[in-house]
């Protein structure tokens, strides 16, 4: 075991939940009603960079950007104005 896998393994603490991934699925659940009518993407790249939109819009949208409200419209908008110089 290497040094930076020891110090890793002394700081980790190990969890025993039962329903651990039911959060990551309630999570994306959203994500997946919006993909589901475009499930036919032509390559791989494409389907990346568009999933990759989407879940960037559903962490703006539940407000886990540093900067930006939850549910506060005109603060997403400003962030997404200042991201890509667009009016959202």
């Amino acid at each position: 075991m290497t040094r930076t896998h020891e110090a890793l393994a002394a700081e980790t603490e190990l969890w025993q939940v039962k329903y651990l991934n039911n959060g990551v699925e309630q999570d994306h659940r959203n994500i997946k009603r919006i993909t589901k009518p475009m499930m036919g993407f032509k390559s791989f790249n494409s389907a990346r960079i568009t999933l990759s939109g989407i879940e960037a819009m559903n962490l703006i949208r539940k407000g886990q950007v540093k900067g930006v409200e939850q549910g506060s419209i005109v603060s997403q908008a400003k962030f997404i104005e200042a991201i890509f110089g667009i009016a959202a």
